[in-house]
């Protein structure tokens, strides 16, 4: 297939439009560097990769490129840490739905005038920030209240996006959901603010690479947000990559929402230890202190992750602790290079 990807130069796409090539997939890859600034990929020379630099909300570019497109994977968003939740409420909600609403636009007309078949929407397990059913399976996140956080509130719009689309103009969809994306790639965002975790700033506010960095700088006791009680499912990214390549190869994904995720819970505490322990060693005690929660840090989020088996076949099969053996040394170099 010929796939446009927006959001190309992002984490979890980094990983992807490395699968799909992989495949033999031709990919058209849409970014306008706004997080990352400028970044290489390993993939920027392939034959069947097409990298424009431009913004998805442009729906005129955006008809260019998909108007010879099979499909398309709207990825493009304002994404970050938990911190990003509180500093950018109104944009995270205002930007990426005019994102997803040219990318809609571009698509419905592709459907009608050209050969698109099928719109790809990357959601996010905050949909299910609300819920009290766990594990939380695809269509409890329309039973449960709300998200609370704007950003947890837009990727849920971006579902319905989905289903108005295909209730007025018969565009198919499928939606995904990644759980709690871990890998290599991702660096400090040019909009980040210094935020203190003990005498130590944040990377990200994402806990992974947070709490390596606190490590490798020393700090003891670490610094955990919250009582570190909070449960997430670490998921690889090539792991999620390779269940949104499964979604977008696969006839019985068409019109279905999919959980994409590890099975496997972990505390944020068990997480820390874990880290701990690979950094320092079996002989340094571990050792902690909790900071004040953000108000968006959900202390639950527990998906099923049955249908996406069922249906198309996928499983994550990388464990948390594989997945920290490749990570770590990435974020220790990144830590000594300034990348962090």
């Amino acid at each position: 297939m010929k796939i446009l990807v927006t959001g190309s130069a992002g984490f979890i796409c980094g990983y992807l439009v490395e699968d799909l090539l992989s495949r033999g997939h031709e990919v058209v890859g849409i970014d306008n560097y706004s997080k990352y600034g400028k970044v290489e990929k390993s993939y920027d020379n392939h034959p069947n990769y097409h990298f424009v630099e431009g913004d998805a909300k442009d729906v005129n570019l955006m008809k260019e490129l998909i108007s010879d497109c099979d499909q398309v994977l709207g990825a493009a968003a304002m994404i970050g840490g938990i911190s990003y939740f509180h500093k950018y409420a109104y944009d995270l909600l205002a930007e990426n739905d005019r994102i997803m609403a040219s990318t809609f636009d571009a698509a419905i007309w592709a459907h009608q005038h050209k050969k698109l078949q099928r719109i790809n929407v990357l959601s996010s397990s905050m949909v299910y920030e609300s819920a009290t059913k766990f594990p939380s399976a695809e269509g409890d996140e329309r039973q449960c209240p709300p998200p609370l956080s704007t950003y947890g509130f837009q990727k849920l719009a971006c579902e319905y996006y989905a289903q108005g689309a295909y209730e007025q103009y018969g565009l198919p969809y499928t939606v995904m959901r990644p759980f709690n994306c871990v890998g290599t790639g991702e660096k400090r965002a040019l909009c980040d603010e210094d935020i203190m975790s003990g005498n130590v700033k944040l990377a990200m506010s994402h806990v992974v690479p947070d709490i390596v960095q606190k490590i490798v700088k020393g700090q003891n006791p670490l610094h955990i947000l919250g009582k570190g009680n909070q449960v997430r499912h670490y998921t690889y990214g090539g792991d999620l990559a390779r269940g949104i390549r499964m979604c977008m190869e696969s006839d019985a994904a068409v019109n279905e929402d999919f959980n994409l995720s590890t099975p496997v819970s972990t505390t944020v505490l068990e997480l820390a230890e874990a880290i701990w322990k690979k950094i320092k060693g079996e002989d340094v005690p571990f050792a902690y202190v909790s900071d004040e929660p953000y108000k968006y840090d959900v202390q639950m989020r527990v998906p099923d992750v049955s249908k996406a088996e069922r249906l198309i076949g996928f499983k994550a099969e990388k464990s948390l602790d594989d997945i920290l053996d490749e990570v770590i040394p990435w974020i220790q170099e990144q830590v000594r290079v300034g990348g962090i």
